[in-house]
């Protein structure tokens, strides 16, 4: 949904006036994904500049988002997005998840560990949920753009590790993806990013086997690919999804050195922002095949395929 026209009147500023850089060192669409875009509804409900469900009510930024907290722990570093000058920010926040019952009180301090960097013309950039101890800039500082400002952390009102980049000309939130705000929905973008960055309605991050059904908070911990026994009581295939919607098939087959060993396919009932879904097939005779064994998971929406991970196996004699 297109802003109001109150906010249309404002002075907006023009497609092309400032120029953005990926803020964080990834490869969007392999080790970072965009979780959570501008929020584009006045209203109470949410939506992104495609008039898609990847964002909540009142958000004001971009969330780069990495897939798990062992690729935070590796240390990602946020970059600056453009030259500027350090106005101010804060460092010394725990990495910990908003809903985490051990979390602190945030005191308004939402955004964490981060910084504010001031650019010409009125233009600014808010850096947030930047790991504990990383920030390496301080108010006053002058930066070009691509400098090191941290690395992605969890802290802040946030439950994955991400940063939040937020656009803002003379005061006013800018959707760096619609500047002019002149979109209708699913019309290509004059986006202020120096490089394209392709709009993903959803995905799959990561997928992987175990021996059974996993926890999701393993899944987003960054669960290790151990190699499985060929006496493993089942074999599984999971996959961690984002941005699922309410009627979307997720298909998970396993194939194994004497053809398929299962095939499941499963309508999400929901639109969630992060979920994930596992299939698999208990051992019945005293051990799984020797050889190797492919995991395929996808993602489909209105019968066309979104995304498509596979994974491999491969169990000894």
């Amino acid at each position: 949904m297109i802003r109001s026209l109150i906010a249309l009147l404002l002075a907006s500023a023009p497609a092309g006036a400032f120029d953005l850089g990926l803020p964080l060192d990834c490869t969007l669409g392999e080790t970072c994904f965009i979780q959570q875009y501008v929020d584009r509804d006045p209203g109470p409900q949410a939506t992104d500049f495609t008039c898609g469900p990847l964002s909540y009510d009142g958000h004001e930024g971009t969330d780069f988002a990495l897939p798990s907290l062992a690729a935070m722990q590796t240390g990602v570093t946020v970059r600056a997005a453009a030259a500027g000058v350090v106005k101010g920010g804060r460092d010394g926040m725990p990495d910990i998840a908003a809903n985490d019952p051990a979390a602190p009180p945030l005191e308004g301090r939402d955004c964490g560990n981060g910084l504010v960097i001031d650019h010409a013309d009125g233009w600014q950039t808010q850096y947030c949920h930047l790991k504990n101890g990383s920030v390496t800039r301080k108010a006053g500082d002058a930066v070009e753009k691509g400098a090191a400002l941290g690395q992605v952390g969890l802290s802040g009102r946030t439950e994955f590790p991400h940063v939040h980049i937020t656009l803002r000309h003379n005061g006013r939130t800018i959707d760096p993806f619609d500047p002019d705000e002149a979109l209708t929905c699913g019309e290509a973008a004059p986006a202020l990013w120096s490089d394209p960055l392709p709009y993903r309605p959803g995905g799959l991050v990561n997928a992987g086997f175990s021996s059974t059904v996993p926890a999701f908070e393993a899944i987003k911990a960054g669960l290790s690919e151990a190699p499985l026994p060929a006496d493993a009581p089942a074999l599984v295939l999971w996959v961690h999804v984002f941005g699922g919607r309410a009627g979307d098939d997720v298909s998970l087959r396993i194939t194994g050195p004497e053809g398929e060993v299962i095939t499941q396919t499963g309508k999400l009932e929901k639109t969630q922002a992060r979920l994930f879904r596992a299939a698999g097939k208990k051992l019945r005779a005293a051990r799984w095949p020797a050889g190797p064994y492919l995991g395929e998971a996808i993602l489909i929406r209105d019968g066309l395929e979104i995304d498509r991970l596979t994974t491999t196996l491969t169990i000894g004699d």
